[in-house]
C-alpha cells in the first residue's frame, strides 16, 4: 500500500474501510457534467453578433426570455474562461491596471 498506517486507520471506522480520501485519487465524474456538445452550444451562442459584447451575467437572462436554457451564469463563466474568451465584453475600455508609485525612503532626517 501507498498510505500511511496511521491513514488506514483514520479512515478505518466503525469496521468499515471508508473511500479514498486523497486527493490525487481517482474521481468519476459528476452525472451533471456539460457534455461537449453543450459547451460548444455555449460558445456558439456567446460568439454570436447579438450576444458578442454582452457577458454571461446578461446573456442568460435573455436566452431565457425566449425559453431557451444553455446552462447557469456560473456555468457560462466556466465554459467561456476553459475557451479563453473570458475577457471584457463591453464597449467601454477594460479596466487597467495601475502600477504602485514608487515611494521614498529616509534613513535619517531631513533626506526626503
Amino acid at each position: 500500500m501507498d498510505i500511511s498506517l496511521r491513514t488506514y486507520r483514520r479512515w478505518y471506522q466503525q469496521g468499515i474501510v471508508q473511500t479514498d480520501k486523497r486527493p490525487e485519487a481517482e474521481r468519476p465524474v459528476p452525472s451533471n457534467k456539460l457534455t461537449v456538445h453543450e459547451q460548444q452550444a455555449i460558445v456558439d451562442v456567446c460568439n454570436e453578433p447579438e450576444f458578442a459584447s454582452l457577458p454571461p451575467s446578461q446573456i442568460v437572462p435573455r436566452l431565457l426570455d425566449n425559453n431557451i436554457y444553455l446552462g447557469s451564469v456560473s456555468s457560462f463563466y466556466r465554459v467561456l474562461k476553459a475557451e479563453n474568451q473570458l475577457h471584457h465584453r463591453g464597449r467601454s475600455k477594460a479596466l487597467r491596471k495601475v502600477a504602485k508609485p514608487t515611494s521614498f525612503t529616509a534613513a535619517t532626517p531631513n533626506e526626503v
